[in-house]
């Protein structure tokens, strides 16, 4: 069977050229006398927004793109939907494609929401009758049914997105193409999208294509994730892959923060230095699973006499805040500082973490009081590797683990009889 999309040396080329600034008649018109004298012409840019493009996509398969700002993941989709031709190779679709790129795109701003599901149904080439029977589950997944038979035009961004979503998840297009505009709902609308587009690929067989910023969008929703960099495609595999290779392409954080002169903080503490260490002080980014992860965090007391806390922020490679820590059993918790330089390591355990890219923020506070004296986000990433050798939480068996944690936990077992 063929594949519902399929991609061949696929590029797209666009021309820049420089804005002209305003200018008066006489300007054009000496101006246009000064070029016919000129023998030198401004050359027009070439940029490629996509290059050498292959890749397969079966039916049923939820692809979530994902890249920097710039990438191509726009101009990809625009080519899938037909918006705009390529310029090199080919784009071979086999299906009804439905498209949601820009909020308010294939809708007439003077029609009705109800006169636009028609229009949209009929831009798919679906009949009248096909629509009618598709049209009160639009409407009620929507929730705009109150504004249902207003002008577009009165609507806000995120109604007409509602809209847009509804008609074309509910059109049974065989590919449907989301990019990013999910961003412009609530939380709650955006979860019940994912729903709904899991649902239709699971149960309806339709083909998803999703960009989106998210990563936990994508980790969520895909079964498999494209990265694009540069116009090109640089890996294709499950989420977590391509998720983990994405960070660690764009996020530059080390081991070690060391602040020197410019210390965050204000004049009663400040953070001099932040890393990562293993059990034996070795300063490291990546750890096996059954090794524990050392955080340690040098700092200066300028003052006598501040109750200062101490925390950090675990966070997934989705942004997920996995777990807060703070030094409670600390001997400095809640109590007075002296002044002078201090050290704190905190210790995630071994066989704690699953597999996977971790973020470290770090901040001195005193929550009783709403104090914070600084928050350092982001500044530590470390990774967590899996064992193919000796005991994990799965016993002898390596692989993927599902969760985010995966404890050892203490079994008691006893034979009853």
């Amino acid at each position: 069977m063929s594949p519902i999309i399929e991609i061949r040396n696929l590029g797209k080329q666009y021309k820049l050229t420089p804005s002209q600034p305003y200018m008066a008649l006489r300007d054009v018109i000496s101006g246009s006398f000064r070029n016919i004298l000129r023998t030198d012409k401004k050359q027009t840019e070439l940029f490629w927004a996509l290059q050498a493009i292959n890749l397969d996509i079966e039916q049923g398969e939820r692809i979530g793109i994902i890249g920097r700002n710039g990438a191509g993941k726009s101009t990809l989709l625009k080519i899938i939907s037909r918006i705009t031709p390529p310029t090199t190779g080919s784009a071979i679709i086999r299906g009804r494609v439905g498209s949601l790129l820009e909020v308010g795109t294939g809708f007439h701003p003077e029609l009705t929401g109800r006169e636009n599901i028609y229009l949209n149904g009929s831009i798919l080439g679906l009949k009248k009758v096909e629509i009618n029977r598709q049209l009160d589950a639009i409407v009620d997944f929507s929730g705009v049914e109150k504004f249902i038979d207003s002008p577009l035009k009165h609507f806000s961004s995120g109604m007409q997105l509602r809209l847009a979503f509804s008609v074309a998840a509910h059109l049974e297009p065989e590919i449907l193409m989301i990019d990013e505009v999910l961003a412009v709902g609530d939380i709650e609308f955006q979860k019940k999208c994912l729903g709904k587009m899991e649902e239709v690929s699971k149960t309806g067989g339709r083909t998803i294509l999703f960009v989106s910023h998210n990563l936990n969008f994508i980790s969520a929703l895909c079964n498999k994730a494209i990265l694009l960099k540069d116009g090109r495609l640089v890996n294709l595999g499950s989420p977590k892959e391509v998720v983990s290779e994405y960070l660690n392409s764009v996020i530059k954080k080390g081991v070690n923060k060391d602040w020197g002169i410019n210390p965050p903080g204000n004049n009663i503490v400040q953070l001099r230095m932040v890393q990562l260490i293993s059990s034996d002080g070795e300063t490291k980014e990546n750890f096996d699973v059954n090794e524990s992860v050392g955080i340690q965090m040098n700092y200066e007391v300028l003052q006598n006499g501040h109750i200062l806390w101490l925390g950090h922020n675990i966070y997934n490679q989705e942004g997920l805040n996995i777990f807060d820590t703070h030094n409670v059993d600390s001997p400095y918790y809640n109590q007075p500082s002296e002044k002078g330089c201090y050290s704190a390591i905190a210790w995630i355990p071994a066989n704690f973490l699953n597999t996977g890219s971790y973020f470290v923020s770090t901040a001195i506070f005193n929550h009783a009081q709403k104090i914070v004296h600084l928050h350092e986000r982001d500044v530590l990433f470390f990774t967590v590797n899996e064992v193919f050798e000796g005991v994990t939480a799965r016993g002898m068996s390596p692989g993927d683990f599902p969760g985010i944690i995966r404890p050892i936990l203490k079994w008691e077992t006893v034979k009853l009889k």
